[in-house]
């Protein structure tokens, strides 16, 4: 959690830094460094469930008793 929370912070602090450095604004900078880790939570949620569907055409596709490529040493 710990880990979590300090990247939390990098987050947030990289979002404030660039938005203050391209429009000189305190206000705009604080504005987005909240709203885009909310927006990017939200595309990662819709992100994972793509890839969930991934995954499920991937182990549909290697039929029940398959086991799957031959593996060469």
């Amino acid at each position: 959690m710990i880990k979590t929370a300090s990247f939390a912070v990098v987050h947030f602090s990289v979002a404030f830094g660039v938005a203050f450095a391209l429009t000189g604004s305190v206000v705009i900078g604080g504005l987005v460094a909240l709203v885009e880790p909310m927006v990017n939570t939200v595309a990662y949620h819709f992100h994972e469930k793509v890839w969930e569907r991934i995954r499920a055409r991937r182990a549909a596709r290697v039929s029940p008793g398959s086991q799957g490529p031959m593996m060469v040493a």
